[in-house]
């Protein structure tokens, strides 16, 4: 008689042996729908914030600084270009040849302002006698002594003298900005009876010392965007401008 089958061991693990196999669906279904599951503040732009930050009385103070900031750079702006303009139009340096005979013909000579020059010794500044000076470099026909003197400005775009005296001689002194000098010829000087007049343009470094004999006409002019032309008007004789003795609108494109 048998007695009960055995079953093997090696069958029975088998049999009893349960493989569980779990799927993570999770990671397969992608992000979670959850809408507490992250959270991200949207915020608006700041171009549409503005215009309601500005209507806060806090905003005053970025205001006037924005203001006061504008200001200066037009400020800035306009003194550079200013500045510029002026500096372009300065008169060359050093005087070229046609530029002394240009002033030879206006009966003047011009020094400089800068150390050395025969008008300025040291840094103090310049200094001169406009008669004695007015001798020593060969200009003609200049006042004698100075029985009057006026001293004068001449504001830009403004005119002085464009006149003439029949009954004195007179030397000039003149600086300070761009200024233009006209004078009319002496009669003798037969070089330049075609035009009538010498004119020259003076630079606002230079030291101009000029002569405008009787009988000649002369004007001053300054054409200079913001300095005042300065001068020194030395005459032999004192002169009374009601009298018939001068002449007064010579030329009439001033």
């Amino acid at each position: 008689m048998r007695g009960p089958t055995e079953r093997s061991p090696t069958t029975a693990t088998n049999t009893n042996t349960r493989r569980s196999v779990y799927i993570n669906t999770a990671a397969l279904a992608g992000p979670s729908l959850d809408p507490t599951a992250g959270f991200h503040q949207i915020r608006p732009p700041f171009h549409a914030t503005l215009p309601h930050f500005l209507q806060k009385p806090q905003a005053l103070p970025f205001l006037l600084c924005f203001l006061l900031i504008l200001t200066w750079i037009s400020f800035t702006i306009h003194h550079s270009s200013s500045s510029s303009s002026a500096r372009l139009q300065r008169f060359p340096s050093p005087l070229t040849e046609s530029t002394r005979e240009a002033d030879r013909m206006a009966n003047l000579v011009r020094f400089s302002s800068s150390v050395p020059s025969p008008v300025a010794k040291d840094t103090r500044g310049w200094l001169l006698d406009p008669i004695s000076l007015a001798r020593a470099s060969g200009i003609l026909g200049g006042a004698l002594t100075c029985a009057s003197v006026h001293i004068g400005e001449i504001r830009p775009g403004r005119l002085r003298g464009n006149h003439r005296h029949h009954d004195c001689n007179e030397t000039f002194v003149l600086w300070g900005a761009l200024t233009k000098f006209r004078v009319s010829f002496m009669l003798e000087n037969s070089e330049v009876t075609d035009t009538g007049y010498a004119e020259v343009i003076i630079g606002p470094d230079d030291i101009v010392v000029a002569a405008s004999p009787s009988n000649t006409a002369h004007a001053l002019v300054n054409i200079d965007p913001v300095r005042s032309t300065f001068f020194i008007g030395c005459q032999d004789n004192t002169i009374n401008y009601n009298a018939s003795s001068t002449d007064f609108n010579v030329w009439k494109d001033l």
